[in-house]
This record gives structure tokens, sequence and C-alpha cells, in this order.
């Protein structure tokens, strides 16, 4: 369930229309005789009467797209959006599942289960969507006046066009579905590319136009109005319309509403930190909470603590975590950013050759790479640099708080460095089955980067370096100039601002540097310990994903056409 954080009172109030929402994919509508036996089958409601129904479809669109970011049916799904990149490598045997294929792309075919996944949830999100809009458009709500309908309509299109966007990324062109499913439909047909962007700018522009300023939503999780103008500015970068994505980055940027975060905040300022480190902190993401950055951040709660206060068991922490509660003399803690499993590592070309010394982003408090002993139940041998437990009859010191000795085995996955966006510690669950922390999906930092990619694909180079110099400059990393802006520095930028944060395969397949970058930054060579590092078979053709093969034999009354090269 997506969780805003409100009074005890509104969160009654969002499980009632939770209820009413259950009920309206049950039955049609509401009647005096609405207990009468009468099976309904319907794929959606046809008609939403009033303000609650409303609320209650649009939060459950919230909901929905919370799924894939909390998803729990396999930990491995949220790296097929990293792995075989530029940036992180699969240790072996920690990163199989639906995952393997987006490192080991000779083994990326038609039924491949991620993208079919991810394919399913895009057209529920689409079909969800559907509903809104086309209520919002029918005329018919009691008691709703036309600004209110347009913004419902506006936050549905939003969504709308943030699946489409994706689908025309990662699958190209896809079926343009407009209206809500009433029914079974076997006849699908792909349409263009051309015919998909065209929607998810005409849905985003609608949005601008009718969303709300981001200071004057109701609750600050739901859509606002630079939400819209930051993935239209993506997309404007992806059709290659480099003057209307600054145009739309101008308007985030000169609201007045954000600023970089340049100085301690919240909940640790009065503890070692830094400012970039601190954004990332449990209580310290939200706009109320002081982030200044933050355009759209997806809420979540303990379970424990809030009922229905997610959608899932978010897995971040243990896909980007190291295991180094492996290690004897290592147990979970808050400052190790409580308990990973190392489902993906950071490569090589990240940790050592990214960021220059001194750079906060790779600051001990976002990338945490020296290890100490933290187990008092452990003794420490000072010769071999080994913890080992309690009650072997050797002399040996107490080992909390001495030095880690690495051995290679060990950097595949225990004791590798790892970022700390993720990391979150609950000392009632140290085992830390779920990641209770918030999702920062957009901010300022990115705007700029935005900004300046679209700058430097007008030749304004001088502009795209400013920009990144306001990032530079706030994380205490060496300015640059003009000449030194290429679109790999734009990438390399985004590496080092938005490591952990952004999808990676997306933005790799948008500039069209996929293949380039993750062949020379990654490679295909096996490592010292046995591992590859890992692109194996990257090709052309992976650009795309596949269309499902279970969708292709279902649209049996029409040719749902797959992407070349896959069989």
């Amino acid at each position: 369930m997506f969780h805003l954080k409100l009074t005890q009172k509104m969160n009654r109030y969002i499980k009632f229309l939770f209820s009413i929402t259950f009920f309206m994919s049950l039955s049609v509508g509401c009647s005096d005789d609405f207990l009468d036996e009468e099976v309904l089958d319907a794929y959606a409601p046809e008609t939403l009467t009033d303000q609650l129904g409303f609320e209650a479809a649009a939060i459950g669109l919230h909901n929905h797209f919370s799924t894939l970011l909390t998803t729990t049916d396999d930990q491995t799904l949220l790296g097929m959006f990293q792995l075989g990149t530029d940036i992180v490598w699969a240790p072996s045997g920690r990163s199989n599942g639906n995952a393997r294929p987006y490192f080991d792309y000779s083994t990326l075919t038609s039924t491949d289960e991620g993208s079919r996944k991810l394919w399913t949830y895009l057209f529920k999100m689409v079909n969800n969507a559907n509903v809104l809009i086309s209520n919002a458009e029918g005329g018919e709500a009691i008691g709703m006046s036309d600004e209110e309908l347009n913004a419902y309509n506006a936050e549905a299109k939003f969504f709308r066009a943030y699946a489409y966007n994706m689908f025309a990324t990662l699958y190209g062109g896809v079926p343009v579905v407009t209206e809500p499913l009433t029914a079974p439909k076997t006849d699908f047909v792909r349409n263009s590319v051309s015919e998909v962007n065209s929607l998810v700018e005409s849905d985003l522009l609608y949005a601008i136009t009718n969303l709300p300023n981001i200071n004057e939503v109701t609750y600050e999780a739901r859509v606002n109005q630079s939400m819209a103008r930051q993935l239209l500015a993506e997309y404007y970068l992806r059709t290659d319309e480099p003057a209307k994505a600054e145009e739309q980055c101008d308007a985030i940027i000169n609201s007045g509403n954000f600023s970089l975060v340049t100085e301690r905040y919240g909940v640790s300022s009065s503890e070692e930190g830094d400012a970039f480190s601190d954004m990332f902190l449990f209580g310290n993401q939200r706009r109320s909470e002081g982030n200044t950055e933050a355009i759209w951040v997806m809420e979540q709660e303990n379970p424990t603590d809030v009922t229905g206060g997610s959608s899932g068991y978010p897995q971040q922490r243990r896909v980007w975590g190291a295991a180094y509660h492996d290690i004897t003399g290592m147990v979970p803690i808050d400052t190790l950013g409580g308990r990973g499993l190392g489902r993906i590592r950071l490569n090589d070309w990240v940790l050592y050759n990214l960021y220059e010394d001194g750079d906060m982003r790779n600051s001990q408090f976002s990338i945490h790479r020296q290890h100490y002993f933290n187990n008092p139940d452990t003794k420490y041998d000072a010769i071999r640099g080994v913890a080992i437990p309690y009650g072997e009859d050797a002399e040996f010191d107490l080992g909390n708080g001495e030095s880690v000795k690495i051995f290679a085995s060990d950097t595949v996955y225990k004791l590798t460095p790892y970022t700390l966006k993720w990391g979150q510690f609950d000392s009632r669950d140290t085992f830390g089955y779920g990641m209770w922390k918030d999702f920062i999906l957009m901010r300022l930092g990115e705007t700029y980067l935005l900004r300046a990619e679209a700058r430097f694909k007008q030749g304004n180079t001088s502009g795209a370096a400013s920009d990144i110099n306001l990032l530079r400059e706030r994380a205490n990393a060496s300015t640059v100039d003009a000449s030194d802006i290429t679109l790999d520095f734009i990438l390399d930028e985004r590496a080092r601002e938005l490591l952990a944060e952004e999808n990676r395969r997306m933005t790799l397949i948008r500039t069209g540097t996929l293949i380039k970058r993750a062949t020379t930054l990654n490679g295909t060579s096996i490592r010292a310990d046995g591992n590859i590092e890992t692109t194996n078979g990257l090709d052309e053709h992976h650009l795309l994903l596949p269309i499902p093969q279970t969708e292709i034999n279902l649209n049996k009354d029409a040719d749902l056409e797959q992407n070349p090269g896959y069989n």
C-alpha cells in the first residue's frame, strides 16, 4: 500500500479508500440492490461517481507504481536496471534469477522472466491510468469541479506517460492503449515509436498545465508539476529535442521551489557526516524534513510501525550492500547500513577511477570502504588479522574496533566497498528482510545534469560546464571547463552524482552509449577471483528488450511482432 506520512485520522481515511477501490474492482457501481447475488465480470470499474472514488483510484495508481520498487518475489529483479551497464558487476552466485540475462546477455531470450514482469507491470499501470483518465474526461462525477477533474486526469496521465516513456526506451514501439480494457483482447499490434512518443508528450504537456505546484499539493508524495517537467525533459533528450529539454529544466530550476543541499541538516546534523549524504538518511529525504532538492519522493514506512506502510518488502539494501556480516567478528549495525547480501558489486572503474580525492560523493558517509571488527563476542588474532569466536584456547586481543584484514576472496561480495544510499537498520530486526526508507526518485541534482546534457547537445559547452560545476562545487570536487565537456563526461558525472539512484540501463540506452560504456568500463575479462566483470555477449540487438513470448502467444488474432534478434 502506498503510504503517505499523515495523521492517524488520514491513515484511517486512506485505508477506507483502498477498501472502496477493492470493492469497485468487484462491482460496477452502487445501488439499493447491490446485495443481490449477481456475477459481474469486468476488468475495471465503469464509473467513478464522486471524489472519494477518484481519490481511491489515484492512490491505487501510486500503490501500483510502488510495487516494482518494493517487490519481494525475486530480490535479483532490481539488478536488471544496473547489471550489464558500466557501474556494477555480478558476484558469482549472488545475482542469478531474473537479473542473470542482464549481465550474461547471451542468455537473454524471448522467454526472459524479467522482461515479462516489467511488461506486465507497465501495462497494468497504463490500464489503471486509463480508468482514471476515462472517468475524469467523462464529466459524470457528482459535486466535482472541472479543475478537480483535470487534476486527477493530469495525475493519471503522468503515470501513463511514465509507463510509455519506459516502454519506448526499453522496448521500442508497443501497443498504444488509451481506453480501459473491459474484456479480453487478443489482437494487439505494435504502434510505432513515434506514435508512442506522441502520447508521452501530449500526456506530459497536459499534466504540466493541470497539476499543482509542488508547494500546493495536498500531500507531498503526490504528483506535482515539476515531476512532469523533469520527465518531459528526459523525454525531449531521448527524442533529440534539447532546446525543449532545457526549457523544462529552466522552469524547475528558476521556479524558486528548489535548491541544492549544501549545508548539514536533519537527523544526524550534529554527528559526523556531510551535506550530500544527509539527503539519504531516514528522516531526511522529504521536503518536509529539510531536503530542498526533493522533486519526487516515494514515501515508505516500516509496516511494523504503520499498517500498510509499504506495498512490499523492498530489497535495495540487500542488493546494493555488501555481506560483511558473513565475516567472523562483524555484525549488522546502523553505521554500516544494515545487513546486505552483495547481489551486485560496484566495479573497479567506479571504486578506483570515477572520483577524485576529496569528492564528497565518495566520502565514507556515501561509499563504505574501511571495515572494523564490531562484534564484542569475538577475539582478535593480531598476527593473522582475523577475528575468532570467544572460547578458543589462545591469547588474543579483543577484536572490537580493530581493522579487518581483507583477503582477495572477501572482496567479491563480503568486504567490497558499497554505497550507503540504501543503508537502513532497525535494531528490532537485525536480519533486515525489508528496507524501510523513502525512495528519492527525482531531485534537483539530476535536473542540472539533464540541463547540462541539453546544453551540450546544442553546442553550449560553457553552460553545461556551469551546471556541472554547481554539483562539483557542492561535492568539493575540482571545477571543469567547457573544453572538458563531452557526453561521456556528463555520463561520468551522472554516475558520481546519481550512483544507485538512477535507472542506469535507461540512461545508457537513452543516450545510445550502453554498448560502448558497458564493454569498455566493465569489459568481459576473467578476474583473478574467477568472476566475469560482466557484459558477456552484449551486442546491438540487446538495446531493446524482448517482447515477452507469452504475450505473443496469447495475442492469437494479430501479430505482436518480436524485436529483432530474439527467438
